[in-house]
């Protein structure tokens, strides 16, 4: 498979990403849409370190899963990007692991997601100008299914069309963009958000006990 300089932007973002502890391990996936109609989407393989990736670890794939290119299983979760992509027209799709989007998925579920408003960096989200912008971040339980995981991800997608990610229970964080570029800044901005959040959520039940 030749290299696409979409896959090599995706292997500096992994290592990225393992440097700030988002995606540990084998943790995490990201995607990027090669070509729209039809649909074709390059994805991390699976059980690969995020922070030694080659642009040869990844396998591209048709809007059905199927693999049309590359060597090894693409990740299990391919069905939740390509959702993504088809429903929010995204360019790329970025899911980590990091600690805080883990546990602000946990501190907030019976909520059915979290509400982040007045900081200055949600500017950073595409069409966000104020920092009085209130952001929705959706929580998902997780769910071993991918089939039907992917069909609950759609319906809270249709449910929630202003949201720039959504998290899974007790797993992480998925972002998109329109391009890879906006995509990774969408990752920074609301990783750096969740961070607040957790933060501040530990500090006040502190205080109070």
């Amino acid at each position: 498979m030749a290299s696409d300089s979409r896959e090599a932007f995706l292997v500096e973002l992994g290592r990225s990403c393992y440097q700030r502890g988002w995606a540990l391990g084998t943790s995490g996936n990201f995607s990027a849409v090669i070509t729209r109609t039809p649909l074709v989407l390059t994805i991390t393989a699976s059980g690969l370190h995020k922070g030694a990736l080659s642009a040869k670890q990844f396998v591209r794939v048709d809007a059905n899963g199927k693999v049309l290119e590359g060597h090894g299983r693409p990740s299990a979760e391919t069905a939740l990007h390509l959702t993504v992509a088809r429903v929010r027209q995204a360019g790329a799709v970025l899911h980590t692991h990091s600690v805080w989007s883990t546990l602000v998925s946990g501190f907030y579920a019976e909520s059915g997601g979290v509400s982040i408003a007045g900081y200055e960096m949600l500017k950073g989200l595409d069409g966000v100008t104020s920092h009085t912008h209130r952001e929705w971040l959706p929580i998902i339980d997780n769910d071993q299914n991918m089939t039907r995981l992917a069909a609950v991800i759609e319906r809270t997608l249709a449910d929630c069309p202003a949201a720039h990610g959504f998290l899974l229970r007790g797993h992480g964080l998925y972002t998109w963009g329109r391009v890879e570029e906006e995509a990774k800044r969408h990752l920074e901005i609301l990783e750096f958000l969740l961070e607040v959040v957790g933060r501040c959520r530990l500090a006040t039940t502190s205080s109070a006990s």
